[in-house]
């Protein structure tokens, strides 16, 4: 910068890194400085031998919850993104209840309930907290360097706001983690003390809010109103061994419910409640019998205790990355398969199975927002976008090397994931998954993970769609709030640095806003034009002819002109004589992509649900080899889902004019339906290329209005194992059938069903 501006005689306005530091902590927006909690083991100590870390003093280190909770308020670029109220949502053409956003679910409306039946807070506007923390690893090559972040976010901002990286979650603290020496590290005493520091350190930093939990205070919101506040101690995200210590349960039992750990899928569990839970310790039940009766842990409270309106087994979130991503589907499903495999064929049978797995995974053809696996499944390190990734290709990559129940029991984990028809997904997930206890893969059935999809459908109706709170958005924060504060600095005495970094962070943040509802960030002042180097395609009718290998493109283009000059004519182009039909010869203009914009509220979905993604049809992708995408063609909008629908895959996009109009086009190869319905097994509807009498694939020019969105098609791989040497780009062209895969995202799902 500094050189850029000397020919103006001009500097810039910053003299070094030191002079930028000192700006940004003198500057006041967005600053909630950070403090210490010291804390030191308070109880009986032995006469000999005392174990050190009983007089070791513990630093937690956090900034003021409240203060926070003010700065997500007042963020302007909220606007239209935050809800004030709790309300229900319903579909206007079926009069059906929708969950979406977390104020649609009924839990906000209970609280706000209670928060009116005051005189003194009736009216006030409910503002929930909800809390996450999880133990995250910075670097396994330096040494154990390990940090426990708290997160926080207010429940009034929509999940995608959440989810988006906009400072609607932000960390509020980092907790000690207690370590000693191996002689005392499985101590009773030393684990009690562990879970204790947990509950306090939590208790005394979310103090601040307590006094607003019960009497208003006036704070200013994004919309630019003054509203009344209380707050709420809203759901906690976090995965199951956190969950345990959170709610005081014993490992392997319901931290939301009282099934008994050897039979947590019986019927007719209750739910966990700290009434119910006051009332056993109430009773003097011995500590063992709370323990192994009941799952409690019995000699600690829970730091939701300490406040109003609050009870953590109620307050214990989804966790769908670790509860069926990670856990149902990676760790249990996946691997069963691999056992049952080895059990079956034997183990070197079993691994050339795999192996065949891990080539046909490898062979899926590339598609927008889909990961690809170019060595299959066989990675050692195994991340939650991975396994999610892997969920969507998964299911037929194993058919016909497993039993049917197997690839129906995968159906059934796969749909419940996709949060459609949970109670019957999750009754035939149960009734297909006896084939892993019948083929002796796995002995018995009691497994929390899989348990806890049998409160999904509760926890819902409560607090709203589950991507708003899964631990995915926390793990997510780990990188911008833990890891690369940790890379930045010195890794002498890093948490302080760390400390100072997200409080510059949280400063600029803060200035953005400022300086943008000033006007000062209108226009770039870096801006500049980049060339991009395109390559030179076809311009003629013929050229672009030779280039696909479609020697008839030029009778396409004019059945096409035919179909768009004549929408009513009931007769097909190709039945209409040659001299009656329009014919361009003239120059067009060939494109490697389109774009796609479409409503689909789901994950990758921006702002209000819209959804956009590139359909690409060029000849060398990546310097790889041609891409040629397949697409869903709207048939007849009048039939629902893949009955109203056809697909394509696309050769080119193109453009021409006739008669002064120009038109948009595609030329496409069709796919037929291979039967009426999706398959049985598998859910997913089966398509074949489509071919004239004399064997040559079935063109057609297409008006690129015509075109859904992208389709991703996964090849009928049948028993027998393919070619080694089968790559993804050739996937459309080595294989016959292909299933059309709904499970790419949450938006195909609903079309493909």
């Amino acid at each position: 910068m500094a050189a850029q501006l000397l020919k103006h005689n001009d500097s810039p306005p910053f003299a070094d890194h030191k002079d930028l530091h000192k700006v940004i902590d003198a500057t006041q927006l967005g600053n909630v400085p950070w403090q210490c909690l010291s804390v030191q083991y308070a109880g009986e100590h032995p006469e000999h031998d005392t174990p050190p870390w009983m007089g070791k003093e513990y630093e937690v280190w956090y900034r003021d919850p409240r203060m926070m909770a003010h700065n997500m308020l007042a963020n302007t670029t909220y606007k239209g993104e935050i809800d004030y109220a709790p309300f229900r949502e319903y579909d206007s053409s079926d009069n059906t209840r929708r969950w979406k956003d977390f104020m649609s679910g009924d839990w906000a409306w209970q609280q706000a309930d209670e928060i009116s039946k005051d005189p003194n807070t009736h009216g006030s506007m409910f503002v929930p907290i909800i809390l996450g923390s999880d133990k995250t690893t910075v670097s396994v090559g330096t040494g154990n360097n390990e940090y426990y972040p708290l997160y926080a976010s207010i429940g009034n901002v929509h999940n995608n706001v959440r989810r988006a990286h906009r400072d609607a979650l932000v960390i509020i603290g980092f907790l000690s983690i207690p370590k000693t020496t191996r002689k005392y590290a499985h101590d009773d005493s030393f684990r009690l003390f562990r879970r204790q520091l947990f509950h306090c350190s939590l208790s005394a930093i979310l103090s601040t809010l307590k006094p607003a939990m019960t009497e208003y205070e006036v704070l200013r919101c994004a919309d630019g109103h003054f509203r009344r506040i209380i707050f709420g101690l809203g759901p906690y995200i976090a995965d199951y061994e956190e969950q345990l210590v959170l709610s005081c349960t014993v490992k392997n039992w319901c931290p939301k419910c009282l099934a008994h750990r050897g039979d947590l899928d019986g019927s007719g569990n209750l739910p966990r409640t700290r009434e119910h839970t006051d009332l056993l310790v109430s009773e003097h039940i011995d500590s063992d019998t709370l323990w192994h009766e009941f799952g409690i842990v019995s000699v600690l409270v829970p730091f939701t205790n300490d406040f109003p309106r609050a009870d953590i087994h109620k307050l214990i979130s989804f966790d769908l990355l670790h509860q069926l991503v990670k856990g149902a589907f990676k760790d249990h499903l996946v691997d069963w398969v691999l056992k049952y495999l080895k059990l079956t064929h034997g183990t070197k049978r079993g691994e050339e199975i795999m192996s065949d797995i891990d080539r046909r995974i490898a062979a899926v053809a590339s598609f927008t927002g889909l990961r690809r696996f170019p060595d299959g499944r066989g990675f050692k390190q195994w991340t939650g976008n991975d396994s999610k990734a892997l969920m969507k290709v998964f299911l037929p990559a194993i058919e016909g090397h497993v039993p049917q129940d197997m690839v129906r029991a995968f159906r059934a984990l796969l749909e419940f994931s996709s949060l459609v028809q949970l109670n019957d997904a999750l009754t035939r997930f149960h009734h297909y998954r006896k084939i892993f206890e019948t083929t002796g893969t796995v002995p018995h059935f009691s497994l929390p993970h899989q348990h806890s999809m049998t409160h999904y459908v509760d926890m819902i109706r409560l607090f709203g769609a589950p991507n708003g709170l899964c631990s995915s958005i926390t793990e997510s924060k780990h990188i911008k709030a833990v890891k690369e504060p940790w890379r930045w600095s010195n890794k002498h005495n890093a948490l302080g640095q760390m400390l100072l970094t997200n409080q510059r962070l949280d400063k600029l943040a803060a200035s953005r806003l400022d300086f943008a509802a000033r006007g000062m960030l209108v226009g770039s002042v870096l801006s500049r034009a980049v060339a991009a180097l395109k390559r030179k395609r076809a311009r003629t009718v013929m050229e672009l002819a030779d280039e696909v290998n479609v020697p008839h493109l030029r009778r396409l283009i004019r059945y096409f002109l035919f179909s768009q000059l004549h929408p009513n004519d009931p007769r097909s182009p190709e039945d209409v004589p040659a001299a009656s039909c329009p014919r361009h010869d003239g120059r067009l203009y060939v494109f490697n992509s389109a774009a796609a914009t479409f409503y689909a509220p789901s994950d990758p979905s921006g702002i209000g649900g819209m959804r956009r993604e590139q359909i690409r049809a060029c000849p060398l992708w990546r310097n790889v080899a041609a891409r040629n995408d397949c697409v869903f063609v709207n048939a007849n909008p009048d039939l629902e889902g893949m009955r109203g629908l056809e697909v394509a895959r696309v050769k080119c996009f193109f453009s021409f004019k006739f008669n002064w109009v120009t038109y948009p086009c595609a030329l496409v190869q069709w796919f037929d339906k291979v039967g009426d319905c999706a398959d049985e097994d598998t859910g997913m509807w089966i398509v074949r290329p489509t071919v004239h009498d004399d064997g040559t694939p079935n063109f057609a020019v297409i008006h690129i209005d015509t075109i859904y969105r992208a389709a991703h098609l996964i090849p009928v791989y049948g028993p027998d194992f393919i070619a080694d040497n089968i790559e993804y780009f050739h996937s459309y062209d080595a294989f016959r059938s292909f299933y059309i895969n709904k499970f790419a995202d949450h938006h195909a799902f609903e079309i493909a069903s």
